[in-house]
């Protein structure tokens, strides 16, 4: 099949269909605004002239010619577009352009640094003490018990006055070992709504009116405790899938647009295993390949890419949910089931936004994950392997899915229509997009 603008306008069409209260044109059946929004936003990630950037990159990189700056951008390692007619860059192009050149140009010393980055160390003996622990069961391991005070303030005037503001705010899931003893602290609203555990995006829903000069905060606290797991992968068996079920039909199919078989996916995971292979070594094959090719880089907004997979390739870099669809596209394309899974990370001194999936392997069953991570700095295969089949304690699970309705359900076009980790909000005038509003999320380890 193929994926092209088109089809991402449609598939937009899709979503904003399932928000019913969207305006939609009787006769030809699109929705006027979406293309509107879709070029606001590809605006608000493209900020920066060439004057602009030739200053970001004097001052990040020193001294360039016209013919290297010429080069980056052919190759699109310095990424711009051409909007309303000027040239703009994108809002970390030039932070990008430093990550990839270093991961092509000055790989040895890029490793050397990395493997003394004392993030990556503390996360490598975190990791063995996981698998020290483990035992053939693979149950979780070295809990962690941790408080979260999350934030999310709307800009003072981004509504009128007397408005009411609908906002769903990022909870934990509790239908997971590696995830429990959720407890809710506080909220700064007693009227919410939480969403079922069922959910795929696990969201608490407040309201609140808007005054006027005044930013509007939401704030939510809660507790839980998250664990570690590693599976051995000598003990993983290679049994084969029921392929008629709906559960492996469900794990192996497309979720278009960003979770596609399309040529480019299927000739990349045909050259890279051998379609003899077990499901064991495509996934350990094809999650080698990436730590060997594909750089993390920060990434726009998804919901201005029309195909997540088929720009990694293109372009050879990615972040971890970009990096984790094309993952999860290759592995189904082959026959293996995966599941998107996504939250924070949470290490101390670490946090962010990450994304991840789990694979299921028949007589084992799912597995984490996590390709932007990588294969890790060790000469032992088992630490240096851990995130083929292992994940750290220092998560926070929200999503088991992707593009899945909120609850309640939403009337216009999210901010991100396929992720949930920082929030959503709107009013009855529309959705607030990112650049109206803030999140903060404080952790504290008991």
């Amino acid at each position: 099949m193929k994926y092209n603008g088109l089809f991402f306008t449609f598939f937009l069409f899709l979503i904003l269909i399932g928000c019913r209260h969207a305006p939609v044109n009787e006769k030809t059946g699109i929705v006027p605004d979406s293309l509107a929004i879709i070029t606001e936003r590809v605006a608000l990630d493209f900020p920066f002239t060439e004057t602009e950037i030739d200053k970001q990159l004097k001052e990040k990189i020193g001294t360039f010619t016209a013919e290297e700056k010429a080069e980056w951008e052919n190759r699109n390692w310095l990424e711009w577009k051409i909007i309303n007619g000027e040239k703009r860059y994108f809002s970390r192009a030039v932070s990008n352009l430093n990550l990839i050149r270093k991961f092509h140009n000055q790989r040895a010393q890029r490793d050397s640094i990395e493997a003394r980055d004392p993030e990556i160390l503390s996360r490598k003996s975190h990791t063995q003490e996981i698998i020290k622990v483990s035992g053939k069961d693979a149950e979780p391991a070295i809990p962690v018990n941790l408080t979260i005070n999350y934030t999310l303030t709307v800009d003072a005037d981004a509504v009128p006055p007397g408005e009411t503001v609908r906002c769903w705010l990022p909870y934990p899931r509790e239908n997971h070992l590696r995830q429990q003893k959720v407890y809710l602290i506080s909220t700064s609203r007693g009227n919410f709504i939480l969403a079922p555990d069922s959910a795929i995006h696990r969201t608490l829903y407040m309201e609140a009116k808007v005054e006027k000069g005044v930013p509007l905060v939401f704030k939510l606290s809660f507790s839980y405790e998250s664990s570690g797991q590693y599976f051995n992968p000598d003990n993983i068996p290679v049994n084969q899938y029921n392929k008629e079920t709906a559960f492996y039909r469900k794990y192996t199919s497309e979720e278009p647009p960003h979770i596609c078989f399309t040529e480019k996916v299927k000739d990349l995971a045909d050259s890279i295993v051998p379609k003899r292979d077990n499901p064991v070594e495509t996934v350990r094959k094809i999650y080698s390949w990436f730590t060997a090719n594909i750089p993390w880089a920060g990434a726009q907004e998804y919901s201005i890419l029309e195909n997540i997979p088929e720009y990694v390739i293109q372009n050879r870099r990615g972040d971890c949910g970009m990096q984790t669809l094309l993952f999860m596209s290759m592995l189904r394309y082959r026959g293996i089931p995966v599941r998107w899974q996504s939250g924070w990370k949470v290490p101390p001194g670490a946090k962010n936004l990450h994304d991840w999936c789990e694979v299921y392997f028949e007589g084992t069953g799912w597995v984490p994950v996590d390709v932007s991570y990588g294969l890790q700095y060790s000469t032992n295969q088992k630490t240096r392997e851990f995130f083929i089949s292992g994940i750290d304690s220092y998560r926070l699970i929200i999503n088991d899915g992707i593009a899945g309705r909120l609850f309640p359900e939403k009337k216009f076009l999210r901010s991100e229509p396929f992720d949930f980790q920082r929030g959503e909000v709107e009013w009855r005038g529309g959705n607030l997009y990112f650049d109206k509003w803030d999140y903060d999320m404080e952790i504290i380890y008991n």
